[in-house]
């Protein structure tokens, strides 16, 4: 019941200077009777808050089939990890492929616990879009690469793969965030710009307060016993922190 005090009204009273109350602080009283102060964000909802519909083919005339190509979901992501317009979502701790299904199962569960008044989410990762090659059952080897079975969406480690915004608080959206994040094919978190940063944060110093000199970066660099023959180039170049589609978060 508290909570909604920090939720505007859809008809917000006007106060001296040309603004509504949403952007100044807000006075109540808790159960001991004693004034709390909440200050209410300046936030827009967009027209169509909940999640759009992601096609399950790509409108495309004809698509190539290709490798299979696992960088895609190898390493870091460069995009997509920085929040643009909501305060919270879900974010992958390691690689790999979102299939229609996937995308519908987030659909569904997070607009069902949506309130379209105050709250919005919105995708930050594409359609499907690289195609999957499948045999049917029981055909012998050879005979060229497999029709196209179904479409996929390549995600790799730190990459947000929605948004949540609008007049909540972290508590109010972070049950179903983690129950969708449970059901993906990867390790994903629920996280807020605050939690986020404090990852980062978290990692950063725990990085700085290493006392250990025989960290991986410096046995590769200096070529330790010949390691370099038996390392991957992509070992030299993420510092050993990831292996495959997997995040070694354990190591400094």
């Amino acid at each position: 019941m508290w909570r909604r005090l920090a939720r505007p009204l859809r008809a917000l009273p006007r106060v001296p200077g040309g603004q509504t109350v949403a952007n100044r602080p807000y006075a109540g009283a808790d159960l001991k009777g004693e004034p709390l102060l909440f200050i209410l964000p300046d936030i827009s909802i967009p027209d169509r808050p909940k999640l759009k519909f992601m096609d399950k083919v790509p409108s495309i005339p004809k698509v190539r089939r290709e490798f299979k190509n696992l960088r895609d979901i190898r390493g870091p992501s460069s995009e997509a990890t920085e929040f643009t317009q909501g305060q919270y979502g879900i974010l992958a701790l390691g690689g790999g492929y979102l299939h229609w299904g996937h995308f519908e199962m987030m659909r569904l569960t997070i607009n069902r616990h949506l309130d379209p008044k105050i709250m919005f989410a919105v995708w930050r990762i594409p359609a499907p879009y690289k195609p999957i090659t499948r045999k049917s059952l029981g055909q012998r080897m050879g005979g060229g690469k497999g029709a196209i079975d179904h479409y996929v969406t390549a995600v790799k480690c730190g990459r947000l793969i929605l948004e949540v915004g609008g007049h909540c608080e972290f508590g109010e959206v972070e049950h179903f965030l983690t129950q969708v994040a449970k059901k993906l094919p990867f390790p994903a978190k629920a996280v807020s710009c605050q939690s986020l940063e404090e990852m980062r944060q978290a990692e950063e110093e725990r990085r700085h307060k290493n006392q250990n000199p025989w960290t991986f970066e410096r046995i590769i660099t200096s070529n330790m016993l010949g390691i370099r023959k038996v390392l991957s180039p992509y070992d030299l170049t993420q510092k050993g922190r990831y292996w495959g589609k997997f995040f070694l978060k354990d190591r400094v």
